[in-house]
């Protein structure tokens, strides 16, 4: 009778053990839950102004790749944190050059024309600060590999502004903000990103 009370509960603890393994494997680990939470897309797609506080000189255009979206950043020489850079963004159907109104082809599935207020020059000298040539892609800006962002190109710098196309795969949400002297524009990589 000992041996099988003894049997019984070994097979009892086996089988506690096995429970418990099996509820482990099943579990959602802090890794695997933060690789399913979901990106930040509630910005929208329609125009994004701010009104600008001067005009300072456009110093470089650069991109970067993230997690749920591709940014540009167009980094105003001179401006600080407590410097308002204006700018407009939205989606158009066609890239109108300012000035001439002439048509810029742009690649993608939708387009976006990016003003921002610091002229590619210096006001002062009129001296370029930014090397970008009308209808060309964006000089130093490398976007082959990235998820959303399909081309760039230079519109004009026109009465104080810099114009800029971005070619983007889709009309997807995007934001607008800026920080220490840059305009940051952000595009989702979806409506409903996850990470």
């Amino acid at each position: 009778m000992r041996r099988w009370g003894t049997a019984l509960a070994a097979m009892a603890l086996a089988g506690g053990a096995l429970a418990a393994a099996a509820g482990t494997a099943g579990a959602v680990t802090p890794t695997a839950a933060k690789a399913a939470t979901a990106c930040e897309t509630g910005w929208g797609s329609g125009e994004k102004t701010a009104q600008p506080a001067g005009h300072a000189p456009l110093g470089n255009i650069r991109t970067g790749r993230h997690a749920c979206y591709d940014r540009i950043v167009f980094d105003v020489k001179g401006a600080t944190a407590a410097d308002r850079v204006g700018y407009r963004v939205g989606y158009v159907n066609t890239l109108h050059q300012d000035g001439s109104g002439e048509e810029i082809p742009v690649r993608g599935g939708a387009i976006l024309d990016i003003h921002v207020s610091a002229p590619s020059y210096d006001p002062s000298s009129g001296a370029e600060s930014y090397p970008g040539q009308a209808r060309k892609p964006l000089p130093g800006v490398d976007i082959s590999g990235y998820q959303t962002f399909r081309d760039t190109r230079f519109g004009a710098s026109f009465e104080g502004e810099t114009q800029v196309g971005l070619g983007v795969r889709a009309r997807l949400p995007f934001r607008v903000f800026q920080t220490d002297g840059h305009v940051v524009v952000d595009v989702a990589h979806s409506w409903n990103a996850v990470r």
